[in-house]
């Protein structure tokens, strides 16, 4: 088998069990339409520099100050990246190394707070993330978490009910950031919860990070002590993390990071978070935050519409949650019916749920990768018509065969990315 790889002029590739793998891979992103909310397709450039000689560079410790020889070209490139990540998000300064949104939240844990201390975050029943605070995460082993939810009236955060927990416990940090919450999140209440109580406040704006980039969120900037992301969900860049934080902070950032909770970082990835940085400063960036934004809030009204429940009775973001078991299905079975029409999307708990969280009661869909690729105002409509009907009769054959086959002209229609030569 023989291939072009990306960053490179010519090679072959011998390795065909591998190569058929990701070959199929490509097929299916083609094929399908990717709702999975914390998922995007990056740019081909993107993908061309983690597949270049960078990949080979150990480059432990920070430009100018490595542990290693040879790494001249290795820190033009991560100067570029932090520079860059700053320009983007109006911040004082940047680490660029984190391997994973994770690995950036362990290194903002370690550079401000003690093992045992308290911190108030969202339930991850609720909305909130792995690593706030679950019993079998890092930060739920190592930190005393506490959580704060959505009201039950109006699955919406009520800052008065946050503020009133704060009181009450006195955590060292407050959290902001989700990873299924539809709402705006106002990080200006939240800052002037924590300033009341002389607390820290971090946000992790993972899910977000592309809407604030392009001006469809409002920044944490502002407002928050530390600020961490992924690069690979709405700012469609290659899988990793990022910090932001004032320069008073940065140098115990940085030894949070390494050597404290990484070695060498990918410099591969870290030049591809330089590109990606680089195209969400372009003025078309911001066009396609606004999409998403409204790509989303089309399809949750097509939803609704349809008889079928949006959690807090819509979006202002690229994600919703569905309410599958107010029609009779677990998330669980909603998942594996779009799954057979080429619509990927993920169980997923809704608030006060009652179903254990590998069946859920709800599901997420996200409309940041279906944006990238072209979809519109026009598409969601038909694309929330589908989801219905689906649903509502996911075992029906005959609506089973007839969405397939939309959805296949829908993607054939308008594919990720150009056909190579």
């Amino acid at each position: 088998m023989t291939d072009t790889l990306p960053g490179a002029s010519t090679a072959l590739h011998t390795d065909a069990a591998v190569w058929a793998s990701i070959h199929r891979e490509e097929e299916r992103q083609e094929a399908q339409l990717e709702l999975i909310a914390s998922e995007n397709h990056a740019s081909e450039e993107v993908m061309a520099a983690m597949g270049t000689a960078l990949t080979n560079k150990y480059a432990e410790g920070y430009p100018g100050r490595r542990y290693y020889g040879g790494c001249e070209h290795v820190d033009e490139v991560e100067d570029l990246a932090r520079d860059r990540a700053k320009e983007l998000f109006g911040a004082e300064r940047a680490n660029v190394q984190p391997h994973s949104g994770t690995q950036a939240n362990m290194a903002a844990f370690m550079a401000v707070l003690d093992p045992g201390d308290k911190v108030l975050a969202m339930s991850l029943d609720h909305g909130g993330h792995l690593s706030h605070g679950h019993v079998k995460n890092f930060s739920g082993v190592f930190y005393d978490f506490h959580s704060y939810g959505v009201d039950r009236g109006t699955e919406r955060l009520d800052m008065d009910q946050v503020r009133e927990q704060a009181l009450q416990l006195r955590p060292r940090m407050l959290i902001a950031g989700a990873s299924a919450y539809s709402r705006p999140i106002d990080f200006a209440a939240f800052a002037a919860i924590a300033k009341e109580i002389d607390a820290l406040f971090m946000v992790d704006m993972a899910h977000i990070a592309g809407l604030v980039a392009g001006g469809a969120h409002a920044s944490p900037i502002p407002y928050a002590d530390i600020v961490t992301m992924t690069t690979h969900k709405t700012l469609r860049g290659p899988r990793g993390g990022l910090i932001l934080c004032p320069k008073d902070r940065i140098v115990r950032v940085n030894s949070a990071l390494f050597p404290g909770g990484q070695g060498g970082p990918l410099m591969h990835v870290i030049a591809a978070k330089a590109i990606a940085f680089r195209e969400a400063l372009q003025p078309s960036f911001k066009d396609y935050a606004a999409q998403v934004v409204a790509n989303a809030g089309v399809l949750a009204d097509t939803l609704s519409e349809s008889g079928i429940r949006i959690v807090s009775g819509g979006t202002d973001n690229h994600v919703m949650l569905v309410d599958v078991g107010s029609i009779g299905l677990s998330g669980a079975a909603a998942e594996d019916a779009l799954h057979r029409v080429g619509i990927t999307c993920n169980k997923n708990l809704i608030p006060f749920d009652e179903r254990p969280p590998m069946e859920a009661s709800g599901i997420r869909l996200g409309t940041a990768a279906i944006t990238t690729r072209g979809l519109d105002e026009a598409d969601m409509g038909a694309l929330g018509a589908w989801i219905a009907d689906v649903l509502r009769a996911p075992e029906s054959d005959a609506v089973i065969e007839r969405v397939r086959g939309e959805v296949a002209a829908l993607t054939a229609d308008k594919p990720i990315y150009s056909p190579r030569s």
